[in-house]
């Protein structure tokens, strides 16, 4: 199945410890967010097209956690997890991020929904402990699933209106 967009993401390193995407969607911040927040629509975007996501727990809520996983095409398991720092509805959610192949590279992201004449600006700031954590999640092949997992995450958002 071919996926399609309203664009793609752009992704820079603005300090040596970040990652920093940015990416528009033609659909109001609440749905976005609710796209964003909500299992079993998260379950419709988050392996973009590379398997199959098999667990979308979340606990949203400052001090609850969630998990993502998937099965991918060849077979194996990619799982992440962390925990909600700060959550402000439809604007803000600070949450950490670990990848379960790679415990000890704990990474903290904080997202956050602008609107601006029915369309959202989406970033996710990934703060690592290191340039080398960093570099290894840039190195991880990341960007081609985060770009197919966002036009997944438009598309579930505008299905929503």
């Amino acid at each position: 199945m071919e996926v399609t967009g309203s664009g793609k993401a752009t992704v820079t390193l603005p300090r040596d410890e970040q990652i920093l995407i940015t990416r528009e969607f033609d659909a109001p911040k609440d749905l976005v967010y609710r796209a964003w927040t909500t299992p079993e629509l998260v379950r419709r975007w988050w392996g973009g097209d590379q398997g199959t996501t098999t667990v979308a727990e979340i606990d949203l809520r400052v001090g609850g956690a969630w998990r993502c996983a998937m099965v991918t095409d060849g077979g194996f398991e990619v799982a992440f997890r962390g925990e909600y720092r700060e959550i402000v509805p439809d604007e803000r959610i600070v949450s950490t991020e670990v990848y379960e192949g790679m415990p000890e590279g704990e990474a903290l992201n904080t997202v956050t929904f602008a609107e601006t004449g029915g369309r959202t600006t989406l970033t996710v700031l990934v703060q690592h402990a290191s340039k080398e954590d960093r570099d290894a999640h840039m190195a991880s092949g990341m960007e081609a699933g985060m770009q197919e997992g966002m036009d997944l995450l438009e598309r579930v958002a505008i299905s929503l209106c």
